[in-house]
């Protein structure tokens, strides 16, 4: 069973003075609207609802955390969460281009926005979610260059390639790839950018997704320092171990 599974709703935020005062490592999911964002989300926390779209955009404004650890997996159980046992954030940030959101409501989204993937400290990541079929739209580039000065690293997701045929897939991985090489330091070093094929319908590239996700937020690293603690090297596997196959 992937780490990931473990997801449930912590809570929302409209104002950054609102962040959880959480010091574990956060890795937000930024993406257009309609890109498929919440259910890559959903997929990949093995949850139908964890994550919602809405064709609202009022509902689509707040910054939304899911603890992993802390409390029991299944969604339905009603016991508290216990903060000190949180051993990671995911972070679902609202959807981006909206043509129907107001002027005022644009520029707070995009001030939360803005500030939250540049200022804080316990982002470890971010994975961006685009469309295969319309990969780096503007809005895209935008939360690309306002998170790279960070120097964090950025996992791109391209959804929906089940409708793209085999040559349509492998051109767009390899443009986007070109694209992410062009971006570079003041030293002319490269950022730390990656990027991946994905479908929910297909089910392609979910475990890479898993993977990657699981690293960035340093959770092997965490169970490694937990076994060396221990000082017992030969601990069966237990709820949270990855196991082959995932289900819907």
């Amino acid at each position: 069973m992937s780490k990931l599974w473990q997801a449930r709703f912590f809570t929302t935020v409209n104002q950054l003075r609102d962040l959880p005062k959480t010091q574990v490592p956060e890795i937000a999911f930024a993406g257009r609207s309609n890109a498929g964002k919440s259910t890559a989300i959903n997929i990949l926390t093995n949850q139908k609802g964890l994550a919602f779209a809405s064709k609202t955009p009022g509902r689509t404004q707040h910054i939304n955390f899911f603890s992993i650890g802390g409390a029991h997996v299944a969604m339905h159980r009603k016991d508290p969460t216990k903060v000190e046992e949180i051993r990671a954030l995911l972070v679902d940030l609202p959807g981006y281009g909206y043509a129907e959101v107001s002027g005022d409501a644009k520029l707070h989204w995009q001030k939360l926005l803005g500030d939250y993937v540049q200022r804080r400290d316990q982002l470890a990541a971010l994975v961006l979610i685009m469309d295969s079929r319309r990969p780096f739209t503007d809005l895209d580039v935008q939360m690309l260059e306002w998170f790279a000065p960070t120097g964090k690293p950025i996992h791109c997701i391209l959804t929906k390639v089940d409708k793209l045929n085999r040559n349509e897939s492998v051109n767009v991985l390899r443009q986007a790839k070109q694209i992410l090489d062009s971006y570079v330091d003041e030293d002319g070093e490269g950022f730390p950018f990656t990027v991946q094929l994905f479908s929910a319908l297909k089910r392609v590239g979910i475990e890479e997704a898993n993977d990657k996700i699981i690293e960035l937020l340093g959770l092997n690293e965490q169970d490694e320092a937990g076994q060396e603690n221990t000082g017992d090297d030969t601990a069966a596997p237990g709820p949270n171990d990855d196991q082959s196959g995932q289900a819907d």
